[in-house]
């Protein structure tokens, strides 16, 4: 294929289909430049969630080093033979979780 020159040479003139085919080109180009635009705000999306993610991981770790360490002291709460011990603690959380049920309800009126 030929080199075609921008601009006609000496009495040359641009025919309508080269008129078409450049204002094609031009509506290609512009098209390409949204399409980078639009990949480059995905791919800020994407990191910032994969930060938002290892965050979460994180704090579940956190939390699961907590929860397996309450497990753990609980288990030898029962081995010990607390189980007055467990009853008043699960008829406390009873307690408790009414309460914020019977504020959150009342908070609503």
């Amino acid at each position: 294929m030929a080199y075609r020159s921008p601009k006609p040479a000496g009495n040359y003139s641009y025919t309508p289909l080269e008129n078409q085919n450049d204002q094609k080109i031009d509506g290609i180009s512009q098209k390409l430049n949204a399409l980078r635009n639009i990949t480059v705000n995905i791919q800020d999306e994407v990191r910032q969630q994969n930060r938002l993610l290892n965050d979460m991981d994180t704090d579940f770790d956190s939390s699961q080093g907590l929860l397996g360490a309450t497990m753990h002291r609980l288990g030898i709460t029962t081995r010990s033979g607390g189980t007055k011990l467990i009853c008043y603690l699960a008829g406390f959380s009873l307690f408790v979780l009414f309460t914020i049920y019977f504020l959150a309800s009342r908070g609503g009126e």
